[in-house]
């Protein structure tokens, strides 16, 4: 029996499937200005890619970047020995398998994180050189989980501390020990503060992921500036041992980086109780070890979202690029409710409240680091500020000094009633004020514009120039709870704007779902323009 002919179309798939078997394989790639730490993770355990290579192209993107080209002037110091450590990584990678997902990747810190070997200024020269016992506790986790610290960045010196009464303020983005850093996306700007280091450095590529620390919005700040993810989390949930304090019933550590998934695991990594901090004892059956799996799309569906309106028509862009925020909620299922407004009283106290806290802890608690250091270095306020007025010191920062003088001279002492009022009674306030709003509306979270204008000139205005209004970052400090930053979307002279998600406390894994669902619905990070990907910044294989 003669086969019937085959038919046109079963030719053409045969000859197709033919093709595509025999074809040779499309290349992949891995693009680290873009990529998560699972898809660098993925690529180190294939081993097409090894930290030692990793480490490489970040320092290329330094290289060319950071002290030349732009001068961002993100980094205070580079860690010697990140490629001697990648290596050794690598080797324990091949013998051993991997310790984490961040096993062998580069990471920068803010430099007020303790670190054993390399110095902790805290941004001023009057710490240079300094060396402290150890790794903070935070430190020491991601260490221990494979991260390899590849420097050391900038911030405002003492993490913004001893500004306002109507003295000039430091430019934005400058500490006496680490220079101007510039915001990448436009030079002219400055990254915000205090962890500017960090958020331009991130914004730029110049690691995985980074740490900043928050006070009264200094993670959310530079991430929106930057135009990066930031999380301030619930007070208690991350440790403060081993980071130069500001005031510890506000201060918290944080993860920054160019997706939320980032976030997610660097943050599981960090979490734990830590005798040395008494705040984490609250986190006990509260915190995970993997936010990641929260991280799904649809988790906006039936989420129910107020809008903070209090903090709009302070800036056109800022305003057109949350409302199509909103829009895109409401698209992705959320239930906004709109408007949600704080109360009067709040609104005009909460600055005031929360710098009088700051400055009257700030004189204590530094002391108190200062006394673990080793000789030859001040061990008050009063000391930084006579040595930072001393001809000799030549201090870079004449605002800075001062401000030391000023806070030194005028704090409340922390027995004072005022002060334990202020604390005790005031902050508890903001906190049942923030728990009646979720309440009333029955919302998951709130949302605001991080920051109500995109990033400001390097100079600062004369003191009492600045436009009433102001962001509703210090109110997250002031209850505790937390608060995510994702981009959503760019100015018409192109600086990011970016929304915030702030929920009650423990609320990590709900709001990283959120930021997650609608980074992906968006996807509305760049690469600033000053920083454009090199050559080498995609890996092929």
């Amino acid at each position: 029996m003669t086969p019937k002919p085959l038919s046109k179309t079963l030719l053409l798939a045969g000859a197709l499937a033919f093709g595509l078997a025999f074809a040779p394989a499309r290349a992949a790639s891995l693009d680290i200005d873009n990529a998560t730490i699972a898809e660098v993770d993925a690529a180190l355990n294939s081993g097409k890619l090894t930290s030692e290579q990793l480490v490489g192209l970040y320092l290329k993107r330094i290289a060319a970047y950071d002290k030349q080209g732009p001068t961002i002037n993100a980094v205070i110091l580079l860690n010697p020995k990140a490629m001697d450590e990648a290596r050794a990584l690598d080797k324990e990678r091949k013998e051993k398998g991997p310790r984490s997902p961040i096993h062998g990747i580069p990471i920068v810190l803010k430099d007020n994180y303790n670190t054993y070997d390399l110095p902790t200024t805290a941004g001023s020269q009057l710490l240079h050189g300094s060396i402290p016992p150890g790794d903070a506790f935070v430190v020491k986790k991601l260490r221990d989980a494979g991260a390899i610290v590849l420097a050391k960045v900038n911030l405002s010196e003492f993490a913004g501390c001893c500004g306002g009464g109507g003295r000039p303020a430091v430019p934005n983005g400058f500490s006496s020990e680490g220079g101007q850093t510039r915001n990448p996306h436009d030079l002219t700007k400055g990254p915000s503060g205090s962890s500017g280091g960090t958020g331009a450095g991130i914004a730029a590529a110049f690691a995985q992921f980074g740490l900043g620390t928050d006070t009264g919005g200094s993670i959310r700040g530079p991430s929106s500036a930057n135009g990066i993810v930031g999380l301030k989390p619930t007070r208690g949930l991350m440790s403060r041992a081993g980071i130069v304090p500001l005031a510890l019933s506000f201060d918290t550590g944080g993860p920054m980086a160019r997706n939320v998934y980032d976030v997610a695991v660097s943050l599981g990594i960090m979490t734990g109780v830590d005798p040395a901090d008494p705040a984490t004892q609250a986190s006990a059956g509260k915190f995970d070890t993997d936010y990641t799996k929260y991280l799904k799309k649809g988790a906006l569906k039936g989420a129910r979202i107020g809008v903070a309106r209090d903090f709009f028509k302070q800036n056109a862009d800022t305003d057109r690029v949350m409302e199509a925020s909103i829009a895109k909620l409401k698209e992705l299922g959320a239930t906004v409710i709109d408007p949600v407004n704080y109360p009067e009283y709040l609104l005009q106290a909460r600055q005031s409240l929360l710098m009088m806290v700051v400055n009257s802890e700030f004189k204590v608690q530094i002391a108190d680091y200062l006394a673990t250091l080793k000789p030859g270095f001040p061990r008050t306020l009063g000391e930084l500020a006579a040595k930072a007025a001393d001809p000799a010191t030549a201090y870079r920062s004449p605002e800075k000094r001062d401000g030391l003088k000023n806070v030194d001279e005028t704090a409340l002492d922390v027995n004072d009633p005022l002060f334990i009022t202020a604390r005790d009674q005031g902050l508890a306030l903001v906190r049942q004020n923030v728990l009646d709003l979720f309440a009333k509306y029955k919302l998951d979270a709130l949302v605001y514009p991080t920051s109500p204008r995109p990033a400001a000139p390097i100079t600062p205005p004369p003191p009492g120039s600045a436009p009433l209004g102001g962001s509703a970052t210090g109110i997250a400090n002031m209850s505790g709870f937390p608060d995510l930053i994702v981009p959503a979307g760019m100015s018409s002279d192109g600086l990011p704007v970016t929304i915030s998600f702030f929920g009650p406390a423990w609320s990590e894994a709900k709001l990283l779902g959120y930021g997650y669902d609608f980074e992906q619905a968006t996807m509305a990070r760049v690469l600033p323009k000053h920083t454009p990907a090199l050559p080498s910044d995609v890996v092929k294989y």
